[in-house]
């Protein structure tokens, strides 16, 4: 949903954390590599990192539409599983279940933790995530020190999978309740424009699309012409320190 109000007027970040905080790209691309490396020189995704997350993706959807009451450290062993054999190459159940064990190990980007405690000065930060309640436990404290959320809402937690509109109105639900904020007054914040921004516009929820993926070439955010009059993000960021540094300023020339 578009919106003319100032960015500073909302009171509460809703985030995806995995892609928009955390580089899930990096994360997953570095812990496939026991498959990557077991394949061919002359494989087509033996040195395609875009293709080869494209195809994790398309098994990691599968997963979770098939499975969605799963534990998504489930889910990403299943990924791994199914990818290998797509692949034709191997995975042990302890190769899998180290898979799905590592969003820990995902690293967050190099912006993210001080633009998320200028942000905090400004508004309620709350995650929704596709993630497990453990998982996220661990990236809260070995990836992201010094960050406090206001509240934390996991697939666990809902029984479902983004873009599932049941996680949205969840979100909007649990805020309120929990924390007194209406949807009229939330903003959620995300890179990927299928799993966040096309159910946020169905929900009706503003939000804002923060792009990433100008280093390496990006598989989670997306192409907004592929996309037109399913979204209406109201803001568009490079990064969240492009965010933060727009909220500073805006609180200031208020």
């Amino acid at each position: 949903m578009l919106t003319d109000r100032p960015l500073t007027s909302f009171k509460c970040l809703t985030f995806d954390c995995f892609g928009t905080l955390v580089d899930w790209e990096g994360g997953i691309y570095k812990a496939l590599q026991p498959l990557i490396q077991q394949l061919p020189d002359s494989h087509p995704l033996r040195n395609d990192r875009l293709a080869t997350l494209k195809a994790f993706i398309r098994h990691e959807g599968d997963a979770q539409t098939a499975n969605p009451a799963d534990l998504y450290k489930s889910i990403l062993a299943t990924a791994y599983g199914n990818l290998a054999k797509e692949l034709g190459v191997q995975a042990s159940e302890e190769d899998k279940t180290a898979f799905g064990g590592g969003v820990g190990d995902w690293p967050a980007f190099p912006d993210t933790i001080e633009a998320l405690q200028r942000l905090h000065k400004h508004f309620k930060l709350v995650i929704l995530s596709n993630v497990d309640r453990a998982s996220f436990a661990r990236t809260l404290r070995d990836q992201l020190p010094g960050v406090d959320f206001d509240a934390i809402y996991t697939a666990q937690d809902i029984g479902s999978y983004k873009p599932d509109l049941r996680n949205f109105h969840y979100l909007m639900e649990h805020v309120e309740k929990d924390l007194g904020v209406k949807k009229d007054d939330i903003i959620h914040t995300a890179q990927s424009l299928h799993h966040d921004h096309t159910p946020a516009h169905q929900v009706g929820l503003v939000s804002a699309w923060i792009e990433r993926g100008q280093e390496v070439e990006s598989v989670m955010g997306g192409d907004p012409t592929e996309y037109e009059g399913k979204v209406s993000y109201t803001w568009r960021f490079k990064d969240m320190a492009g965010m933060a540094d727009a909220a500073d300023a805006k609180a200031k020339s208020a």
